[in-house]
Order: structure tokens, then C-alpha cells, then sequence
């Protein structure tokens, strides 16, 4: 009888979970004659996430089918509704709208996740995001509408809602995004919104000087220590009372793991993201494994989290597709460790800021930066390639990416 291990979600810790377990398998000779890998997600493509704050857009999405082809991972498109651990099932719905229930006998939850979208007054009406593939294009779009329209301080002012990792890099490539669309002769106005007391709360004083200097140089502002309380048509007002006349409100204030870790009984933290052990198993759930963006997991033993990045979620996956395998052949599993931490922050034209350490220590800034994260967004974050042996090698857990 054949078993099964379901992997949910095809974004970097689901392809990688996926190539993972089906290393493990291959490791084990005869031991994986009878099992099936099945991953579940709406269509056999990696959207490249990290990079949506970029255009073109086409370059954000990478085919996956052809990979799953070449190591003997089964595809199905279509979106998980429900899971019952209880059951050891999974009902799904394809793209047709047929829905069918999926057994498993291993799962790994890899769904990631989505930006958080408060109760803020207009926002789902006015407000625009680079959360997801459809989020980008529709922000390129409304830019290029705009640029039909006359010159005004609204047309040429963006508004970007949080200051973390996300809204630095989307604040820095809006003033010459806008200038290539809109003219070169416009004078962009981008202003971030953030509602802690320093730009990038979460990167800490490390970089701040360097991210702060590479906006300034620029033209871009910020407004700290207050919040969005509505959104229309014509801009924001904000918890300090100012009015900022916008045509552009990008959001990007917080993420939320996928709804999914909802219907498995176990702990969550504020994120919503399951608190799993140090092999990405869900602690008094048996069979289940989450990991990249749905996942709490300890990198270290210093008391250290991964973070809701590509980072993480690489490096997770390869872990939990190993450790999926290994649970259901009855072999040794390898603990999920990824101690060495490492931020390059996109700074636009300007350049980008490098650091290691949870310290965040800068090592490089500007156009060396700005060469390293080129390199990490164009080649290191793409599916593997190659032949069999190529793409399985890539899936190592132990792999070492950042030394």
C-alpha cells in the first residue's frame, strides 16, 4: 500500500520540503519503494516573493513543474481548505472548483503566509501592497494609469505604510520607479509611515545610519511614531492629524502565518505560527511537520527565532522535508539549525546595506551591497536546476548558504 507524504504550499519551504523528502527517499534505496510525495498548491510556480517590490513582474515568477518532474514529485493544483489531524485528511479544492479529500500519512504545512490587513478605515479600498504576485502587477498598473494624468503633488506622492524590510525596500525603488514611468522631470514625493520611534524598528541601530543616509539621498521621508487611521481616494490621515495628499498608499505594516495553522491543535505566537521542536514536528500532533513562514522555530540554541523570510524558509524546508521522510521510514532525523544570520537590505539606485549577525552588524553598504543582493535575488532564491543527482544535492538539509 502506498503511503504518502502531502506537502501544502509550493513556496520556498514547500519546493524545498518537497526536494528534500524526496533526497531522503532516494538515500534510502529500497526504503522508498511505495511512497508518494504529493504537493499541494494552486499552480506548479514559485512566486519570488522577496523581489515583488521590483519590476517587471515577469521575472518574479519561476516554473516548478519540470523540477517535481525530474525528482518524482507528484503535483496537484489545487488550494488546502481544511485539515483534520485527527483523520490524517485534507480537503482540498483544484482550480476547477471539484474538491476532493486527501489522505496522508505524513504532512508538512508550508503554506506561509500574508500581510496583516488591520481594520483600518479604506484600506482594503485604497490600499495597495506587494504582498503577492497579483498585489505587484496591480501596483505597476496603477502607476502607469497615473502617469496619464496631470502632474499634481497627490499623483507624485506615494505613501508607504511600515518601515521594516519590506517598506524600506519598496520606499527606496519608488523615486526612480516613478520617474521612469512619470517623466524624469517629476519631483517624487515618498513618504513611509512608520509607527515605532526609528525607521526599521525590527533591523535594530546597526544599519539605521546607512538606510537613513540612502533615503535621505533620495527624497525620502518619513513620519515616525504615529499611525494610519484612514485611507481614501485622495490619501491618509494620520494618528497625529496630518493629512498627506497620496494618490499611492502601499501597505506593508505586518505579516500573519497562513489561516491554516488554525485548524491544527497546537500553539501559536502572536503571527499566528505553530510553535514546532527542533525537528519542525508539532509537538503532541502526531505525523505533522510545519515549517517556513507557518513556523516558530528555534535557529540556535541562543534563543534566536527564524524570521518570516526567504532565509529561513529555505533552509526550513530542506529540514522538514528530511525530517518527514526520516520520520516515516523509522530513520534518524537532523535537527533544524540555522545559527548564522545575515540581512542585505535593497536600498535602491543608492546601492543596499549587508550585516551579519543578529547584531546586525554591517559588513558592506552601496554598490558592493548592492552587487551581493543582486546576485542573492537573480541566482541564489531561484528553484535548483539541473539533472536528478543536481537538483537533489541542492536539497541537502546540512547545505551551508550563508558561511
Amino acid at each position: 500500500m502506498t503511503q504518502r507524504i502531502l506537502v501544502v504550499g509550493a513556496g520556498f519551504a514547500g519546493m524545498w520540503s518537497a526536494l528534500s523528502a524526496a533526497r531522503a527517499l532516494d538515500m534510502a534505496a529500497h526504503a522508498n519503494d511505495g511512497v508518494e510525495i504529493l504537493l499541494v498548491a494552486p499552480e506548479p510556480t514559485l512566486h519570488v516573493r522577496p523581489r515583488l517590490y521590483e519590476v517587471p513582474q515577469e521575472a518574479m515568477k519561476a516554473p516548478l513543474q519540470s523540477v517535481f518532474d525530474t525528482v518524482g514529485v507528484r503535483f496537484l493544483a489545487a488550494r488546502a481548505e481544511q485539515i483534520r489531524t485527527d483523520a490524517q485528511e485534507v480537503d482540498v479544492v483544484d482550480v476547477a472548483g471539484a474538491r476532493q479529500t486527501l489522505a496522508y500519512d505524513r504532512l508538512v504545512l508550508a503554506a506561509g503566509s500574508q500581510l496583516f490587513r488591520p481594520p483600518v478605515p479604506g484600506l482594503h479600498a485604497h490600499a495597495l501592497s506587494v504582498d503577492q504576485y497579483e498585489d505587484a502587477v496591480a501596483l505597476d498598473a496603477h502607476l502607469r494609469k497615473l502617469a496619464l494624468q496631470p502632474s499634481s503633488l497627490a499623483r507624485n506622492t506615494i505613501v508607504v505604510v511600515g518601515g521594516g524590510f519590506t517598506g524600506i525596500e519598496t520606499a527606496a525603488e519608488m523615486p526612480a520607479r516613478l520617474r521612469e514611468i512619470m517623466g524624469g522631470d517629476i519631483e517624487p514625493r515618498v513618504i513611509v509611515v512608520e509607527r515605532a520611534d526609528a525607521i526599521g524598528p525590527d533591523l535594530g541601530p546597526g544599519p539605521r545610519p546607512v538606510i537613513e543616509k540612502a533615503l535621505k539621498s533620495q527624497g525620502v521621508s518619513w513620519r515616525l511614531g504615529v499611525e494610519v487611521e484612514s485611507i481614501d481616494a485622495e490619501g491618509i490621515t494620520t494618528s497625529g492629524g496630518e493629512r498627506i495628499e497620496a494618490a499611492t498608499v502601499i501597505w506593508t505594516a505586518g505579516m500573519r502565518a497562513t489561516a491554516l495553522t488554525q485548524q491544527i491543535p497546537a500553539e501559536r505566537d502572536a503571527a499566528g505560527r505553530i510553535l514546532v521542536d527542533r525537528n519542525l514536528q508539532v509537538p503532541g500532533v502526531p505525523n505533522v511537520f510545519v515549517t517556513g513562514d507557518a513556523a516558530r522555530a528555534a535557529t540556535d540554541d541562543e534563543g534566536n527565532v527564524a524570521m518570516m523570510s526567504c532565509q529561513h524558509a529555505m533552509a526550513l524546508g530542506r529540514s522538514a522535508g528530511h525530517n518527514v521522510a526520516a520520520d516515516l521510514l523509522g530513520l534518524p532525523k537532523i535537527a533544524y539549525s540555522q545559527p548564522k544570520y545575515v540581512t542585505c537590505l535593497d536600498l535602491g539606485p543608492w546601492g543596499a546595506v549587508y550585516t551579519e549577525g543578529w547584531s546586525r552588524e554591517v559588513k558592506m553598504e552601496g554598490a558592493e551591497a548592492k552587487a551581493l543582493k543582486h546576485q542573492i535575488n537573480t541566482e541564489w532564491i531561484y528553484p535548483p536546476t539541473g539533472d536528478r543527482a543536481e537538483i537533489l544535492r541542492s536539497a541537502d538539509p546540512g547545505r551551508i548558504v550563508v558561511a
